[in-house]
C-alpha cells in the first residue's frame, strides 16, 4: 500500500513594495482635513445652508452708499392724467356717434383727400378761411366728362375770364375720381396746374366745403 504525499505548503509571497506611492498617505491627509473642518466649527453654530438673498446680503455688507449721487437731479416724466385720456376718449367716441348718427359733418380738413396750397407770399391762415367759406364764390366751372386735354384747356379760359371780370374767389369741380380706373386724375392735373403753371395768378386754393362740392371741389382765391 502506497503512502500519501504530504503536500508542502508553499510560503506566502512577500507583498511587492512599489517605489513611488503618491497616494500613500492620502488617507491621513482626509482624517486631518475633517478634523480641522471640525474645529474650525464653534459649538452651538450648525452651518445652515444660504439662500440668495442671504448670499447678496452678505456680499453688499460692506458697500457704503456714495452721497454724491444724492445731489444728481432726475427729470420726472410728467404722467398723463387719467382723467385727461378719458376726456378724450369719450369726446372721441361723441364725434364718432355723431358721425354715424348723421348729426355731424366730418372734417374734410382730416381727412386724406383734402388738398390745400398757398402761395407763399400768404399767410396760411388764408386757405384756411377760404375752406370756411369766408370768400364769396363768385363764378364755377365743371370738368366732369372732359379729358385730361379738353380739362386743361377750359381751365386756362376760365381762369383769364375770371380776371379779366375782376372775380376774386371761384369754385372748379373737378370730381373725386370714385369711378375711374386711374383714380382721381382731373383732382391732381388741376391742383397741379394751379400750384405751378398758374401759381402767380393765385393766392390759394382748399377743398370746398361738404355742402359745396366737398372733396370734389376746390376753392381758389384769384390775385
Amino acid at each position: 500500500m502506497k503512502k500519501k504525499k504530504k503536500l508542502s505548503k508553499k510560503k506566502p509571497e512577500a507583498p511587492v513594495i512599489f517605489a513611488n506611492q503618491p497616494f500613500r498617505n492620502l488617507d491621513i491627509l482626509f482624517r486631518n482635513a475633517v478634523t480641522e473642518t471640525e474645529q474650525s466649527v464653534p459649538e452651538g453654530n450648525t452651518p445652515v445652508d444660504k439662500n440668495d438673498d442671504e448670499f447678496f446680503f452678505e456680499a453688499m455688507r460692506d458697500v457704503q452708499e456714495i452721497r454724491a449721487f444724492r445731489e444728481i437731479k432726475v427729470p420726472a416724466r410728467p404722467a398723463a392724467s387719467i382723467s385727461k385720456r378719458m376726456k378724450n376718449l369719450n369726446e372721441g367716441r361723441a364725434e364718432l356717434e355723431g358721425i354715424v348718427n348723421g348729426k355731424q359733418q366730418i372734417r374734410l380738413s382730416d381727412t386724406q383727400e383734402y388738398v390745400e396750397w398757398v402761395n407763399p407770399l400768404y399767410g396760411r391762415e388764408i386757405v384756411r378761411e377760404l375752406h370756411q367759406g369766408r370768400y364769396a364764390v363768385q363764378d364755377s366751372i365743371d370738368l366732369h366728362g372732359f379729358i385730361l386735354g379738353q380739362a386743361e384747356e377750359a381751365l386756362r379760359t376760365f381762369l383769364a375770364e375770371a380776371r379779366r371780370r375782376g372775380f376774386r374767389c371761384v369754385k372748379i369741380v373737378h370730381g373725386r375720381g370714385l369711378r375711374s380706373p386711374n383714380g382721381p386724375v382731373l383732382k391732381h392735373a388741376v391742383t397741379a396746374l394751379l400750384s405751378s403753371r398758374y401759381r402767380k395768378r393765385i393766392i390759394g386754393f382748399s377743398t370746398a366745403r361738404s355742402n359745396d362740392g366737398g372733396l370734389g371741389a376746390l376753392y381758389v382765391l384769384l390775385a
